[in-house]
């Protein structure tokens, strides 16, 4: 049967606690942290009030929820009553909710208070029964207050035995293709996910994980924060929304981090702000990256700017389990531009299109098989056929592995393009455009070209306070990729559309610049 994420908190009231149950657990941002007592208490206190709403094994309970301890307590609550959580990203709009909302069908969402005005304009078309809102009431009616929804008190006793093979989270993918489709995990996949990368990068119970993303996301909570609170650490989660360095390493500094995950472009930033570098805190010892290609500049800059800070970088997708491989500070030199070997009892191969097994250092789709892998899609019978192959999960990622086992990404298969007859990769190009001091960040997309079929639109971020000379780039870009690589058309902005995730939303790019037809451009 095996265990269930009910092992985090039991272990507190166990006659052999892991921890000291009065230390600290969760906090958000320099807000006081919850003690492992508290932690459980208010899961316990959730738990009940879920099971007195009438949620029962197997339901879906939705969270729509900017992040905050109560979101971690509501998460394990949910798993404790055998539910499911639909974690619902808060940026979605109205009609991209109601999706979600009709293909889960939870019976109770809770929610908080500034998303009750959306809420409002579907509930009709949902069959959501019981609304608990978090924050001030009146803002939706008949919905409950999360502090009054809580039980006064409650005991481990008179709850459903869950196993590993029981469902616990629902996440959507960002839908940037089409419909989204919710992955589905069970609670031995989340055991998995958290149990192996605590392995990997020697997490414990010294040790404090800070991550910067959103809880709805994997990068959110189960890169780091999932770990963290198994091997009963303590998990510091970042408010949501305007995010700051400054702040981010205010709070790093309050509750003495050991580990924190930072998304490239914010990594980009720290390493190039002369004002804030100072601000790092002496605890840190780790830094976690992902979502996008990291540029090799970064680990001159980091030796020699943050001495004794390792960088792991990461590769991960939702369906294949949260971090896949991971590149390790003290192996990266001469593999800058890897994204690592395999974690533990993961397993990793690239194929052709026809299923085979490609060469050394050919590229062809990643594919994923490890015990964090989802259990499929949510009624989606025809995507999992297409992505969970006889136990591999299928990335649509594009990426070789080399002679010593290390693994490249060459971009999504929907971004590589064809120019004059060859394969383009734009993940190749976006790290060589970094490279270059007056480019801060950089997107490049494939455009419609008489000639060549297609060739490249770069979507260039200046370094702060520097102009980009356009010719000049491209000169520099031509002694250092092939001529069929180098960017036909060329645009300047103020910053590239992402995700919750960090990831670049190229098919908003794609909208926008697909039409390019003068070379240069400065927006």
């Amino acid at each position: 049967m095996g265990m269930s994420l009910n092992y985090i908190t039991d272990a507190i009231a166990s006659q052999m606690p892991a921890v000291d149950p009065s230390r600290p657990a969760v906090a958000l941002g320099g807000e006081p942290a919850l003690s492992w007592l508290e932690l459980r208490a208010a899961e316990l206190r959730f738990a009940r009030a879920l099971q007195q709403a009438g949620v029962r094994k197997g339901d879906r309970v939705g969270v729509l929820l900017r992040n905050c301890t109560d979101y971690i307590a509501l998460y394990l609550a949910i798993g404790r009553v055998g539910a499911i959580a639909v974690r619902l990203n808060w940026r979605l709009t109205a009609p991209e909710l109601q999706f979600a909302l009709t293909d889960s069908d939870p019976g109770v969402l809770i929610f908080d208070a500034e998303f009750g005005a959306t809420l409002a304009t579907i509930r009709d078309d949902i069959a959501v029964t019981t609304y608990v809102v978090r924050g001030e009431s009146g803002v939706l009616d008949g919905a409950v207050l999360l502090s009054e929804f809580a039980a006064e008190a409650s005991d481990a006793a008179g709850f459903p035995v869950v196993s590993a093979e029981d469902p616990v989270s629902l996440m959507y993918s960002s839908g940037t293709t089409g419909r989204p489709k919710g992955a589905l995990f069970s609670h031995g996949n989340a055991l998995w996910i958290g149990s192996i990368q605590a392995q990997r990068w020697r997490i414990d119970s010294d040790t404090v994980c800070q991550t910067s993303g959103p809880l709805f996301h994997a990068g959110g909570f189960e890169v780091l924060l999932l770990p963290a609170l198994l091997t009963h650490g303590t998990a510091i989660t970042f408010p949501s929304g305007n995010f700051a360095l400054e702040n981010f390493l205010e709070v790093a500094d309050r509750h003495a981090a050991t580990d924190v995950l930072l998304y490239p472009f914010m990594l980009f930033d720290l390493l190039r702000n002369d004002d804030i570098i100072d601000r790092v805190p002496q605890t840190l010892r780790r830094i976690v990256t992902g979502g996008d290609i990291v540029m090799p500049w970064v680990y001159d800059a980091l030796e020699e700017r943050l001495p004794g800070v390792e960088l792991v970088q990461s590769y991960s997708l939702t369906e294949g389990g949260a971090v896949s491989t991971s590149l390790e500070f003290d192996v990266a030199r001469g593999h800058e531009s890897s994204i690592g070997t395999p974690q533990a009892m993961t397993e990793i191969k690239v194929i052709r299109p026809d299923g085979s097994r490609t060469d050394v250092d050919e590229v062809g789709e990643i594919c994923v098989r490890s015990g964090g892998v989802s259990i499929g899609y949510w009624n989606r019978p025809e995507a999992d056929r297409a992505t969970f192959v006889d136990g591999w999960c299928h990335s649509g990622d594009l990426g070789s592995v080399d002679a010593e086992g290390f693994l490249t990404i060459a971009g999504r298969a929907k971004d590589m393009y064809r120019s004059g007859g060859e394969n383009v990769y734009p993940a190749e190009i976006e790290m060589t455009l970094t490279g270059h001091v007056d480019v801060a960040d950089a997107a490049v997309i494939g455009v419609a070209d008489q000639r060549y079929v297609e060739v490249g639109a770069a979507l260039i971020v200046a370094t702060e306070g520097a102009t980009v000379d356009i010719d000049a780039l491209r000169t520099w870009l031509a002694e250092r990729l092939a001529k069929y690589k180098v960017p036909k058309y060329f645009h300047v902005v103020g910053e590239l559309p992402r995700n919750a995730n960090g990831k670049v939303l190229k098919n908003v790019l794609r909208t926008t610049y697909g039409q390019t037809t003068t070379p240069e451009t400065n927006t």
